[in-house]
Protein backbone atom coordinates (compact mmCIF):
# COMPACT_ATOMS: atom_id res chain seq x y z
CA UNK A 1 0.00 0.00 0.00
CA UNK A 2 1.65 3.13 -1.20
CA UNK A 3 1.33 6.33 1.24
CA UNK A 4 -1.31 7.90 -0.66
CA UNK A 5 -3.69 5.03 -0.41
CA UNK A 6 -2.41 4.40 3.24
CA UNK A 7 -3.66 8.21 3.64
CA UNK A 8 -6.64 7.84 2.13
CA UNK A 9 -7.61 4.42 4.11
CA UNK A 10 -6.65 6.48 7.91
CA UNK A 11 -8.67 9.36 6.69
CA UNK A 12 -11.76 6.76 5.92
CA UNK A 13 -11.27 4.93 9.18
CA UNK A 14 -11.21 8.03 10.84
CA UNK A 15 -14.60 9.01 9.06
CA UNK A 16 -15.94 6.01 10.33
CA UNK A 17 -15.08 6.26 13.70
CA UNK A 18 -16.09 9.98 13.38
CA UNK A 19 -20.12 8.58 12.10
CA UNK A 20 -20.28 6.01 14.91
CA UNK A 21 -19.39 8.16 17.43
CA UNK A 22 -21.98 10.93 16.26
CA UNK A 23 -25.00 7.92 15.95
CA UNK A 24 -23.96 6.71 19.47
CA UNK A 25 -24.14 10.78 21.12
CA UNK A 26 -27.43 11.15 18.64
CA UNK A 27 -28.96 7.71 19.92
CA UNK A 28 -27.35 9.38 23.68
CA UNK A 29 -29.53 8.28 27.15
CA UNK A 30 -28.58 12.45 28.01
CA UNK A 31 -29.80 13.39 23.87
CA UNK A 32 -32.50 11.45 24.45
CA UNK A 33 -33.74 12.64 27.77
CA UNK A 34 -33.08 16.38 26.61
CA UNK A 35 -35.40 15.69 23.50
CA UNK A 36 -38.34 14.95 25.82
CA UNK A 37 -38.80 18.40 26.52
CA UNK A 38 -41.96 20.03 25.32
CA UNK A 39 -44.45 17.65 24.03
CA UNK A 40 -46.35 15.84 21.08
CA UNK A 41 -48.48 19.07 20.10
CA UNK A 42 -45.73 21.88 20.12
CA UNK A 43 -42.15 21.25 18.45
CA UNK A 44 -38.95 22.84 20.61
CA UNK A 45 -38.84 26.29 18.74
CA UNK A 46 -42.55 27.08 20.13
CA UNK A 47 -41.50 26.06 23.60
CA UNK A 48 -40.78 29.27 24.35
CA UNK A 49 -44.33 31.31 23.87
CA UNK A 50 -46.25 28.00 24.90
CA UNK A 51 -44.50 28.33 28.42
CA UNK A 52 -45.26 32.05 28.14
CA UNK A 53 -48.87 31.50 27.61
CA UNK A 54 -49.00 28.87 30.27
CA UNK A 55 -47.65 31.40 32.75
CA UNK A 56 -49.88 33.95 31.89
CA UNK A 57 -53.00 31.85 32.72
CA UNK A 58 -51.56 30.47 35.86
CA UNK A 59 -48.06 29.98 37.00
CA UNK A 60 -47.17 34.27 36.80
CA UNK A 61 -50.03 35.02 38.57
CA UNK A 62 -50.51 35.72 41.90
CA UNK A 63 -50.98 32.57 44.43
CA UNK A 64 -54.15 33.96 45.21
CA UNK A 65 -55.80 34.29 41.86
CA UNK A 66 -54.55 31.73 40.74
CA UNK A 67 -57.21 29.20 39.56
CA UNK A 68 -56.47 25.51 38.61
CA UNK A 69 -59.47 25.38 36.23
CA UNK A 70 -57.98 28.34 33.64
CA UNK A 71 -54.73 25.99 33.52
CA UNK A 72 -56.19 23.21 32.14
CA UNK A 73 -58.46 25.97 30.00
CA UNK A 74 -55.45 27.30 28.76
CA UNK A 75 -53.78 23.78 28.06
CA UNK A 76 -57.43 22.70 25.92
CA UNK A 77 -57.03 25.62 23.90
CA UNK A 78 -53.39 24.86 23.05
CA UNK A 79 -54.45 21.18 22.33
CA UNK A 80 -57.77 22.02 20.33
CA UNK A 81 -55.57 24.92 18.43
CA UNK A 82 -53.20 21.44 17.40
CA UNK A 83 -56.16 19.55 16.66
CA UNK A 84 -58.15 22.48 14.47
CA UNK A 85 -54.71 22.89 12.54
CA UNK A 86 -54.71 18.68 11.17
CA UNK A 87 -52.63 17.54 13.81
CA UNK A 88 -49.30 19.27 12.91
CA UNK A 89 -47.45 20.58 16.06
CA UNK A 90 -47.37 24.24 16.98
CA UNK A 91 -44.24 26.40 16.04
CA UNK A 92 -43.00 29.28 16.20
CA UNK A 93 -45.09 31.44 14.05
CA UNK A 94 -47.99 30.22 15.76
CA UNK A 95 -46.88 32.62 18.85
CA UNK A 96 -49.02 35.10 16.18
CA UNK A 97 -52.27 34.04 16.23
CA UNK A 98 -51.87 33.62 19.52
CA UNK A 99 -51.12 37.32 20.44
CA UNK A 100 -53.98 38.38 18.64
CA UNK A 101 -56.42 36.88 20.50
CA UNK A 102 -54.47 37.17 24.08
CA UNK A 103 -52.24 40.28 23.37
CA UNK A 104 -54.71 43.20 24.06
CA UNK A 105 -56.28 41.61 27.74
CA UNK A 106 -52.76 40.40 28.41
CA UNK A 107 -50.75 43.39 27.64
CA UNK A 108 -53.57 46.51 27.72
CA UNK A 109 -54.37 47.70 31.76
CA UNK A 110 -58.03 45.89 31.73
CA UNK A 111 -58.38 46.08 35.69
CA UNK A 112 -59.54 42.23 35.20
CA UNK A 113 -56.13 40.61 36.08
CA UNK A 114 -52.45 42.14 37.00
CA UNK A 115 -50.39 43.06 33.29
CA UNK A 116 -48.50 39.91 31.28
CA UNK A 117 -51.42 37.76 32.83
CA UNK A 118 -55.12 36.31 31.52
CA UNK A 119 -58.02 35.60 34.12
CA UNK A 120 -60.58 32.60 33.01
CA UNK A 121 -63.00 35.10 31.05
CA UNK A 122 -59.88 36.34 29.20
CA UNK A 123 -58.75 33.03 27.98
CA UNK A 124 -62.45 32.00 26.88
CA UNK A 125 -62.90 35.52 25.10
CA UNK A 126 -59.48 35.28 23.49
CA UNK A 127 -60.22 31.07 22.65
CA UNK A 128 -63.55 32.54 21.06
CA UNK A 129 -60.94 34.71 18.50
CA UNK A 130 -58.61 32.34 18.14
CA UNK A 131 -60.15 28.83 17.82
CA UNK A 132 -64.49 30.52 17.23
CA UNK A 133 -67.24 31.09 18.98
CA UNK A 134 -68.27 27.83 19.66
CA UNK A 135 -65.08 27.34 21.90
CA UNK A 136 -66.49 27.87 25.66
CA UNK A 137 -69.95 26.27 25.31
CA UNK A 138 -68.25 22.98 23.56
CA UNK A 139 -65.39 23.14 26.44
CA UNK A 140 -67.78 23.42 29.31
CA UNK A 141 -69.90 19.91 27.69
CA UNK A 142 -68.63 16.81 29.02
CA UNK A 143 -70.00 15.19 25.40
CA UNK A 144 -67.72 17.34 23.51
CA UNK A 145 -64.86 17.78 25.78
CA UNK A 146 -62.03 14.59 25.65
CA UNK A 147 -58.46 13.72 25.33
CA UNK A 148 -58.08 17.47 26.72
CA UNK A 149 -59.64 19.13 23.53
CA UNK A 150 -62.89 20.94 22.96
CA UNK A 151 -64.84 19.25 19.55
CA UNK A 152 -67.33 21.26 17.68
CA UNK A 153 -69.64 18.85 18.23
CA UNK A 154 -70.67 14.86 19.24
CA UNK A 155 -69.81 13.56 15.66
CA UNK A 156 -66.27 15.21 15.61
CA UNK A 157 -65.47 13.87 19.07
CA UNK A 158 -66.69 10.51 18.19
CA UNK A 159 -64.70 10.34 14.94
CA UNK A 160 -61.39 11.62 16.78
CA UNK A 161 -58.75 9.13 17.31
CA UNK A 162 -56.18 9.66 20.15
CA UNK A 163 -53.74 7.26 18.21
CA UNK A 164 -52.54 10.56 16.23
CA UNK A 165 -50.26 11.62 18.88
CA UNK A 166 -48.17 8.51 18.36
CA UNK A 167 -46.85 9.65 15.08
CA UNK A 168 -45.03 12.51 17.12
CA UNK A 169 -44.74 10.83 20.09
CA UNK A 170 -40.78 9.22 21.51
CA UNK A 171 -42.02 6.17 22.67
CA UNK A 172 -39.05 4.03 23.26
CA UNK A 173 -39.62 0.61 24.30
CA UNK A 174 -41.12 -0.17 27.74
CA UNK A 175 -38.63 -0.28 30.59
CA UNK A 176 -39.69 -1.45 33.59
CA UNK A 177 -37.12 -2.05 36.28
CA UNK A 178 -34.35 -4.18 35.51
CA UNK A 179 -31.80 -4.04 38.73
CA UNK A 180 -31.29 -6.18 41.83
CA UNK A 181 -34.92 -5.12 44.27
CA UNK A 182 -32.66 -4.75 46.62
CA UNK A 183 -30.54 -1.77 45.14
CA UNK A 184 -34.26 -0.22 43.38
CA UNK A 185 -36.26 2.41 44.96
CA UNK A 186 -39.45 1.60 46.59
CA UNK A 187 -41.44 4.30 47.69
CA UNK A 188 -45.51 4.37 49.07
CA UNK A 189 -47.33 7.82 48.93
CA UNK A 190 -50.00 8.88 50.95
CA UNK A 191 -53.04 7.22 50.56
CA UNK A 192 -56.01 9.62 49.54
CA UNK A 193 -59.34 9.42 50.41
CA UNK A 194 -61.95 9.52 47.42
CA UNK A 195 -65.75 9.38 47.66
CA UNK A 196 -66.66 6.35 46.67
CA UNK A 197 -64.52 3.43 44.88
CA UNK A 198 -67.11 2.77 41.99
CA UNK A 199 -66.78 6.59 41.00
CA UNK A 200 -63.24 6.79 41.08
CA UNK A 201 -63.64 3.43 38.70
CA UNK A 202 -65.27 4.83 36.97
CA UNK A 203 -63.34 8.24 36.60
CA UNK A 204 -60.29 6.00 35.97
CA UNK A 205 -61.81 3.91 33.34
CA UNK A 206 -62.75 6.57 30.84
CA UNK A 207 -59.37 7.12 30.01
CA UNK A 208 -60.09 10.30 27.74
CA UNK A 209 -61.01 12.62 30.85
CA UNK A 210 -57.34 12.28 32.82
CA UNK A 211 -56.79 15.39 31.26
CA UNK A 212 -59.90 16.77 33.04
CA UNK A 213 -57.59 15.88 36.42
CA UNK A 214 -54.28 17.92 35.39
CA UNK A 215 -52.82 19.39 38.52
CA UNK A 216 -50.53 22.38 38.64
CA UNK A 217 -47.39 19.85 38.37
CA UNK A 218 -48.43 17.50 35.99
CA UNK A 219 -51.34 16.10 33.55
CA UNK A 220 -51.54 12.72 31.56
CA UNK A 221 -52.80 12.82 28.05
CA UNK A 222 -54.14 9.06 26.50
CA UNK A 223 -52.22 8.25 23.54
CA UNK A 224 -54.94 5.29 22.51
CA UNK A 225 -58.55 4.39 22.08
CA UNK A 226 -59.93 1.87 24.72
CA UNK A 227 -60.24 1.16 28.34
CA UNK A 228 -57.47 1.37 31.45
CA UNK A 229 -55.68 -2.45 30.47
CA UNK A 230 -53.01 -1.42 27.16
CA UNK A 231 -53.39 2.40 27.67
CA UNK A 232 -50.57 4.34 27.00
CA UNK A 233 -50.26 8.21 28.39
CA UNK A 234 -47.90 10.70 27.76
CA UNK A 235 -47.36 12.84 31.03
CA UNK A 236 -46.43 16.34 31.29
CA UNK A 237 -44.72 17.68 33.79
CA UNK A 238 -44.04 20.83 35.45
CA UNK A 239 -40.68 21.35 37.44
CA UNK A 240 -39.81 25.05 39.40
CA UNK A 241 -43.74 25.72 39.22
CA UNK A 242 -43.53 27.57 42.70
CA UNK A 243 -41.52 30.35 41.28
CA UNK A 244 -43.33 31.00 38.52
CA UNK A 245 -40.98 30.01 36.01
CA UNK A 246 -41.97 26.02 35.20
CA UNK A 247 -39.67 23.91 33.24
CA UNK A 248 -41.89 21.18 31.21
CA UNK A 249 -41.13 17.37 30.19
CA UNK A 250 -42.92 14.46 29.53
CA UNK A 251 -42.63 11.51 29.75
CA UNK A 252 -44.59 7.72 28.62
CA UNK A 253 -46.12 5.40 30.83
CA UNK A 254 -47.92 2.23 29.62
CA UNK A 255 -50.66 0.24 31.59
CA UNK A 256 -48.84 -3.14 31.54
CA UNK A 257 -51.20 -4.93 34.03
CA UNK A 258 -54.73 -4.22 35.73
CA UNK A 259 -56.17 -6.20 37.97
CA UNK A 260 -59.43 -6.25 40.22
CA UNK A 261 -61.69 -7.99 42.98
CA UNK A 262 -63.78 -9.59 40.13
CA UNK A 263 -60.93 -11.82 40.35
CA UNK A 264 -59.93 -11.62 43.86
CA UNK A 265 -57.34 -14.37 44.18
CA UNK A 266 -55.61 -12.81 41.32
CA UNK A 267 -55.97 -8.87 43.29
CA UNK A 268 -55.04 -10.75 46.50
CA UNK A 269 -51.62 -11.62 45.30
CA UNK A 270 -50.41 -8.60 43.63
CA UNK A 271 -51.48 -6.66 46.88
CA UNK A 272 -49.56 -9.41 48.94
CA UNK A 273 -46.45 -9.59 46.33
CA UNK A 274 -46.31 -5.42 46.20
CA UNK A 275 -46.83 -5.36 50.35
CA UNK A 276 -43.76 -8.09 51.10
CA UNK A 277 -41.69 -6.11 48.53
CA UNK A 278 -42.06 -2.16 50.25
CA UNK A 279 -41.40 -4.77 53.47
CA UNK A 280 -38.50 -5.96 52.44
CA UNK A 281 -36.72 -3.46 50.14
CA UNK A 282 -38.14 -0.25 51.70
CA UNK A 283 -36.97 1.97 53.68
CA UNK A 284 -39.65 2.03 56.62
CA UNK A 285 -42.49 2.53 53.83
CA UNK A 286 -46.09 1.43 55.25
CA UNK A 287 -47.69 -1.22 53.38
CA UNK A 288 -49.52 -0.33 49.99
CA UNK A 289 -53.00 -1.63 51.32
CA UNK A 290 -53.26 -2.27 55.05
CA UNK A 291 -53.47 -5.87 56.32
CA UNK A 292 -57.02 -4.82 57.26
CA UNK A 293 -58.15 -3.07 54.37
CA UNK A 294 -60.27 -4.51 51.50
CA UNK A 295 -58.42 -4.37 47.89
CA UNK A 296 -60.79 -3.09 44.69
CA UNK A 297 -58.33 -2.29 41.87
CA UNK A 298 -54.76 -2.33 40.95
CA UNK A 299 -52.91 -1.52 37.61
CA UNK A 300 -48.98 -0.74 36.88
CA UNK A 301 -47.91 2.46 34.78
CA UNK A 302 -44.59 1.13 33.19
CA UNK A 303 -42.45 3.53 31.73
CA UNK A 304 -41.41 3.77 28.17
CA UNK A 305 -37.43 4.56 27.38
CA UNK A 306 -35.79 7.81 28.61
CA UNK A 307 -38.68 8.59 31.13
CA UNK A 308 -37.90 11.43 33.41
CA UNK A 309 -37.77 9.10 36.17
CA UNK A 310 -35.95 6.18 34.89
CA UNK A 311 -36.84 2.91 34.73
CA UNK A 312 -39.65 2.60 36.72
CA UNK A 313 -43.11 1.01 38.08
CA UNK A 314 -45.72 3.08 39.62
CA UNK A 315 -48.84 1.48 40.92
CA UNK A 316 -52.27 2.91 41.70
CA UNK A 317 -54.00 0.99 44.40
CA UNK A 318 -57.82 1.65 45.54
CA UNK A 319 -59.03 0.05 48.97
CA UNK A 320 -61.22 0.63 51.11
CA UNK A 321 -61.07 0.96 54.86
CA UNK A 322 -63.28 1.45 57.98
CA UNK A 323 -65.79 2.79 55.71
CA UNK A 324 -63.39 4.95 53.48
CA UNK A 325 -62.56 4.14 49.74
CA UNK A 326 -58.78 5.66 49.74
CA UNK A 327 -56.35 5.56 46.19
CA UNK A 328 -52.97 6.06 46.62
CA UNK A 329 -49.69 5.69 44.92
CA UNK A 330 -46.85 3.03 45.29
CA UNK A 331 -43.06 2.94 42.73
CA UNK A 332 -40.46 1.42 42.36
CA UNK A 333 -37.46 2.47 40.20
CA UNK A 334 -33.71 1.55 39.39
CA UNK A 335 -31.19 3.50 40.65
CA UNK A 336 -31.28 6.81 38.11
CA UNK A 337 -28.48 7.70 35.62
CA UNK A 338 -26.53 10.56 36.74
CA UNK A 339 -28.44 13.03 33.88
CA UNK A 340 -31.19 11.95 35.61
CA UNK A 341 -30.85 12.06 38.92
CA UNK A 342 -29.02 15.48 38.87
CA UNK A 343 -32.49 16.79 37.45
CA UNK A 344 -34.85 14.68 39.47
CA UNK A 345 -32.93 15.97 42.59
CA UNK A 346 -32.80 19.58 41.63
CA UNK A 347 -36.30 20.06 40.77
CA UNK A 348 -38.40 16.73 40.08
CA UNK A 349 -38.26 15.35 43.65
CA UNK A 350 -40.50 17.47 45.17
CA UNK A 351 -43.27 17.18 41.65
CA UNK A 352 -43.52 13.71 41.97
CA UNK A 353 -44.47 13.47 45.42
CA UNK A 354 -46.38 16.25 45.37
CA UNK A 355 -48.39 14.74 42.05
CA UNK A 356 -48.91 11.58 43.82
CA UNK A 357 -50.55 12.95 47.21
CA UNK A 358 -47.73 14.29 49.36
CA UNK A 359 -47.93 17.30 51.19
CA UNK A 360 -50.90 19.73 51.61
CA UNK A 361 -51.11 21.45 48.67
CA UNK A 362 -53.89 19.58 47.11
CA UNK A 363 -53.80 21.42 43.19
CA UNK A 364 -50.76 19.55 43.04
CA UNK A 365 -51.61 16.68 43.59
CA UNK A 366 -53.84 14.38 40.57
CA UNK A 367 -55.31 12.18 42.90
CA UNK A 368 -56.68 14.81 44.78
CA UNK A 369 -57.78 16.37 41.65
CA UNK A 370 -59.61 12.49 41.34
CA UNK A 371 -61.30 12.65 44.82
CA UNK A 372 -62.88 16.43 44.49
CA UNK A 373 -64.33 15.44 40.61
CA UNK A 374 -66.06 12.30 41.94
CA UNK A 375 -69.39 13.21 42.83
CA UNK A 376 -70.59 11.59 46.34
CA UNK A 377 -72.72 8.23 46.44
Amino acid sequence: MDRRTATAAAAGGASTLLAVGLFRAWRSPQRRFAEMAGSTIAAPDAAGWVTDFLNAAYYRRPPEDRELDDLRLAFAILTTRWHRLGHRRLRAPDALAFHTAFGRDRFLETGRSPRGTLDGEQLRAGAERLIGSWFPVAYADAGRRAYGIAFRDAEERAGYRPEVRLRTAKLGDLTPPAADPARQTWHTYPPVRVPSSAGVIAALSATETWPDYASAVGRFTPLRSGPLAGQTFEIEVAAGTAGGRPIFTRGYVTITRVVSDERPHELRTYVDELNEGLARYGRDEPAAVPADATPILAFDLTTHESHFMGRGRNRLVLFEEDGRALVRAAGTWDPMPWHIERAYARAGAVAQHAFWGEGADIERSMLHQIASAVPSP
